[in-house]
């Protein structure tokens, strides 16, 4: 597994991006293919923030954790990662059955909970009004919502507009 490290007001020591390297390599055994884990280590507010993404074919595990220790959070964010691979071993063979980018012999078995449901309690339709980006915010902002759908006037594609958690906004784009 190749582990891209990205600092953000924070120093990364040797031994910090040594133990970073090996505790998300026993993640490797999981995968089948060259796998590439993006760790994002930052200082917020005089505390330590550990983000992690491994994307594996169309399967992305995420797993964030922030503390006063950077490397009690990197065990945090490496176990949420594995519980992650387990919770939904099944959902993935399922779906995946013939991928070649998960080996799920090493996923270890789900814990016995009980398998939730996914259930669509509500659907809305509505139409996609052209805008830009800041109108959509300020749509959002005006209804009171956490993201907004719009269409894009600047790359004529479906745009999304959503408040992240640090209060800043985020915009997904479609190719």
């Amino acid at each position: 597994m190749k582990v891209i490290l990205t600092s953000k007001n924070l120093n990364a020591s040797d031994h910090l991006r040594d133990t970073i390297e090996a505790k998300f390599g026993k993640l490797a055994k999981y995968f089948s293919s060259d796998i590439v884990a993006n760790v994002t280590l930052s200082m917020e507010k005089g505390r330590q923030k550990i983000e992690a993404t491994i994307r594996a074919g169309s399967t992305i595990f995420r797993a964030e954790d922030t503390t006063n220790d950077i490397y009690s959070g990197i065990d945090k964010v490496v176990d949420k990662l594995s519980g992650q691979m387990s919770k939904y071993k099944s959902k993935l063979i399922k779906k995946h059955k013939d991928s070649k980018t998960i080996l799920f012999d090493d996923v270890p078995e789900p814990a016995d909970e009980p398998e939730e449901e996914l259930r669509i309690v509500k659907r809305k339709k509505f139409d996609l009004l052209p805008m830009t980006a800041e109108e959509a915010i300020l749509q959002m902002e005006l209804l009171q919502h956490d993201f907004f759908v719009f269409l894009n006037m600047d790359t004529d594609g479906i745009g999304v507009v959503y408040r992240r958690n640090e209060g800043d906004y985020g915009l997904l784009e479609t190719n």
